[in-house]
């Protein structure tokens, strides 16, 4: 017994770090939107497309992450994608056009899918009464991965002491994602000894229950197809991208999504003829709902992180490196705020406690909406850092509800939540290409109070719906 959880210890240790080194890799861009800007001549506007371009991809890829994972297992998964994706960082630290910033920005953003990895992973090594706590851990000490970019990124760069200096920073982040994929793959299992990983038979989608859960899951793949037509409006918008190319990729996403929503419906037709055992059974408006709150929660998160140096540099006349570690603060609270929301619901209420805090996130990001010069600096940053606080609790209390849903889908059902936390980021940013930081924080706190009503809709996981998934699962 105490070898198994040391086991369990090191698997979330493992885990967790493969994210953060993910993360880093991510956001390793935000401390240098300035740099970039100065050195290469590029407006404000572009740099504004690359932050979105490099969250777009992650919308769809937390979708295939999810049904990979559930079909060949996090093990293989992760250690592949930590792997190939230190090539596009590469090209981006060597790139010296606009172009090879944008395509290398497009495909970094496929990093971002690493997050449904590993709660597929820790789902497998730890109990379903500290799945909220654990979860918390590895997306909270994971995510501080953004945190490490801005506060030593642009110290790196300093020491280098070059022009050229964010390219060695950046690249760097290459070198350590090749090298941990090839560790990650060498030290860990996908489940404990002992214990069968349930794979699923194959890499297609969910399955729907019910007429009614089929009728949800066809409208929640919209959003996703939306979000990419946001990335395509905004390249539209700022010259990159003609207009009738946009027209012929806008009528392609529609093509994309109407073939989507008819494979889904003759996929699970003949499925739903049949009598479906109760331990197969789950809420589809359950999945619904846990997306729309991470959308605003975690869409939030990475909308403002991507926008928050450059913001506080504008806005204080602060340097790149004074504004990469106050906005490091952001994220800095990962580490406490996402496991304590998923130990408050494994203690208190999933439901009530989720519900709380998108009300308080709400009341916070109007706050942030009034920010300016003339505020205290301190006073900034500890609405910011109270801001970051609730809103990653939010999502951990989110991550706490997933793995209760379908165990055998858990890392397909995390693509789904995951993957609307990447179309809230696209949705916020776009909002900020459009509008002034001071509306942006006010559309965020809007999001926020719909999710909050949204949330009345959740369904607290019953004891008899854990024991239905222990007969699921064979135990």
């Amino acid at each position: 017994m105490q070898e198994t959880y040391k086991g369990n210890k090191q698997i979330l240790f493992l885990s967790t770090l493969a994210f953060f080194v993910s993360v880093m890799v991510w956001f390793n861009m935000a401390p240098f939107n300035s740099t970039i800007m100065e050195q290469l001549g590029l407006t404000k506007e572009e740099v504004g497309v690359l932050m979105l371009v490099n969250l777009a991809l992650a919308i769809p890829a937390r979708i295939v992450m999810g049904q990979l994972v559930d079909r060949f297992g996090p093990k293989k998964v992760f250690s592949l994608l930590l792997v190939v994706m230190s090539i596009p960082c590469f090209t981006f630290a060597l790139a010296n056009s606009y172009w090879q910033l944008l395509i290398s920005r497009l495909l970094l953003g496929i990093i971002g899918a690493s997050f449904v990895v590993g709660i597929r992973m820790i789902a497998e090594w730890f109990p379903q009464n500290k799945s909220g706590f654990m979860h918390g851990i590895y997306a909270g000490w994971g995510n501080f991965g953004s945190a490490l970019a801005s506060f030593t990124l642009p110290l790196i760069a300093l020491w280098v002491g070059e022009e050229n200096g964010w390219r060695y920073a950046i690249a760097m982040t290459g070198v350590i994602s090749l090298i941990y994929g090839f560790i990650y793959y060498r030290s860990v299992e996908d489940a404990p000894p002992m214990k069968e990983f349930k794979r699923s038979k194959s890499a297609k989608g969910m399955k729907a229950t019910s007429f009614v859960d089929l009728i949800i899951l066809v409208a929640a793949y919209f959003p996703i197809y939306g979000g990419l037509a946001v990335l395509i409006w905004s390249l539209q918008r700022t010259s990159l991208l003609t207009l009738e190319w946009a027209i012929g990729l806008y009528v392609l996403l529609g093509v994309l999504y109407m073939h989507r929503a008819v494979k889904i419906a003759l996929e699970n037709r003949a499925y739903l003829m049949t009598e479906i055992p109760i331990p197969e059974k789950y809420s589809m408006k359950q999945v619904a709902v846990l997306s729309l709150a991470y959308f605003s929660a975690f869409g939030a998160e990475l909308a403002v992180i991507s926008m928050l140096p450059m913001f506080f540099q504008e806005t204080y006349a602060l340097g790149s490196i004074g504004a990469g570690m106050i906005a490091s603060s952001f994220a800095f609270t990962n580490l406490i705020a996402r496991p304590a929301g998923g130990w408050m619901s494994d203690q208190f209420g999933r439901k009530k406690v989720l519900m709380i805090l998108l009300f308080l996130l709400s009341i916070l990001y109007f706050g942030m909406s009034f920010l300016s010069g003339h505020w205290p600096l301190a006073l900034a940053v500890l609405l910011t850092m109270s801001c970051s606080m609730v809103g990653q609790a939010a999502s951990g209390s989110v991550f706490s509800m997933v793995p209760f849903i379908k165990k055998n889908n858990t890392g397909q059902i995390a693509g789904m939540v995951g993957a609307y936390g990447n179309i809230g980021s696209v949705c916020f940013l776009a909002v900020l290409n459009l509008m002034y930081p001071a509306a942006f924080f006010s559309v965020i706190g809007a999001g926020a109070f719909l999710c909050f009503i949204f949330s009345c809709f959740i369904k607290e996981p019953s004891l008899h719906a854990l024991e239905r998934q222990k007969v699921s699962r064979g135990a």
